[in-house]
């Protein structure tokens, strides 16, 4: 494109409230302004994400939201092109929510509407941040998703493995309750670790033994609880070192799970001989640092370059909303006010749906 375009972005499918504005010009991409409203007090007490709770919170701060971002890039809607906006997948009452905030700024400023999948929020930021080119090789990994993807172009994904249950933020999210350590898990999970043994206890490394990029991690949590109880059934409690060696080995399996899935993907990506072949990882979990380090190592073996979002691009956020939403402008999509909330939405929809929990929730 020879001019340059200016897109706000808007993202509501989980807890986050965020608000974007991109510029893309000439093949490079800005960040203008980014404002992310978390939400994680008002969900502290419940030990998770209460969709109710994060529906109401989202229609509470969407238009603060916006307005700040807005305000950050000292633009007016007068400056926008168009309004990219979440449209799934997600909680659902967060989906409607920024769904519905989108069409009432498209309606009131005469602006274009895009709705994104926020998967391909994720999987496209590798080209905000760094403008490499397609094809490359994307590993989602959140706390709602996990899968292989080959990104060839802004709509063209080929899943090539994921999770049949949960995905590795919900499993370090439980893993985090169940040793009474705070939300969110990840985090939580990651600074108990760095002080424990990981060879005292050495948790399953689920399919493993079976050919494929698939994975399972809803057994970790099984295995974690066992061996919890049974220190607790030997010693009458946790020390602060059991809690972390706990840590440290269910940490040192999620690890081990990604880099082996991450070894075969890279296999299948690289059979296609990319010209510059790239590993990107995205989604929340990419910011836990032995898992980076890792596929790190994962990614040199295969000759393949590995790229990393900033941390602030990782977690859910809107810039990645509104960069998709300008590759989608560019290539002439255009949604109307029909344009729906889906707690569902594959990005290969060639490719059968996963298994297990997931076909229940968001990670389809």
């Amino acid at each position: 494109m020879n001019t340059p375009l200016t897109i706000l972005g808007i993202e509501s499918s989980c807890d986050d409230t965020a608000a974007a504005l991109v510029r893309l010009d000439g093949g490079a991409a800005a960040v203008l302004a980014s404002v992310v409203h978390g939400q994680t007090m008002l969900h502290a007490d419940f030990g998770g994400v209460v969709p109710e709770i994060a529906a109401r919170a989202h229609a509470e701060k969407l238009d603060i939201a916006v307005r700040e971002a807005l305000a950050r890039a000292r633009l007016t809607l007068a400056g926008v092109d168009a309004v990219a906006v979440t449209a799934g997948p997600g909680l659902i009452g967060g989906v409607l929510s920024g769904v519905m905030c989108a069409k009432g700024i498209a309606a009131g400023a005469g602006l274009p509407l895009i709705g994104v999948n926020h998967l391909a929020g994720h999987a496209l930021t590798p080209r905000l941040t760094d403008a490499v080119a397609f094809p490359y090789l994307v590993l989602l990994v959140s706390g709602g998703h996990c899968q292989f993807l080959i990104v060839r172009g802004p709509e063209d994904f080929a899943r090539l493995g994921g999770t049949i249950d949960d995905a590795p933020g919900e499993a370090f999210d439980k893993t985090a309750r169940l040793l009474g350590l705070p939300q969110p898990g990840g985090p939580s999970v990651e600074r108990e670790a760095a002080t424990g043994d990981t060879s005292r206890l050495r948790f399953p490394r689920p399919l493993l033994d079976r050919p494929g990029c698939d994975m399972s991690f809803s057994g970790l949590k099984t295995a974690l609880l066992r061996a919890r109880d049974q220190i607790v059934a030997e010693k009458f409690g946790l020390t602060r070192q059991d809690r972390a060696d706990l840590c440290a080995g269910f940490q040192a399996a999620v690890c081990d799970v990604l880099a082996e899935k991450t070894r075969r993907a890279l296999s299948l990506y690289m059979a296609e001989a990319p010209a510059a072949p790239l590993i990107a990882v995205a989604g929340g979990v990419a910011a836990n640092g032995p898992i980076r380090a890792a596929l790190t190592d994962v990614a040199a073996e295969a000759g393949a370059r590995f790229l990393a979002p900033p941390l602030e691009l990782c977690t859910d956020n809107a810039a990645m909303i509104a960069y998709a939403g300008a590759e989608l402008y560019a290539q002439g999509h255009r949604d109307d006010m029909t344009l729906a909330a889906r707690p569902r939405w594959p990005l290969d929809s060639a490719s059968p749906a996963m298994l297990g929990s997931g076909k229940k929730g968001a990670k389809a």
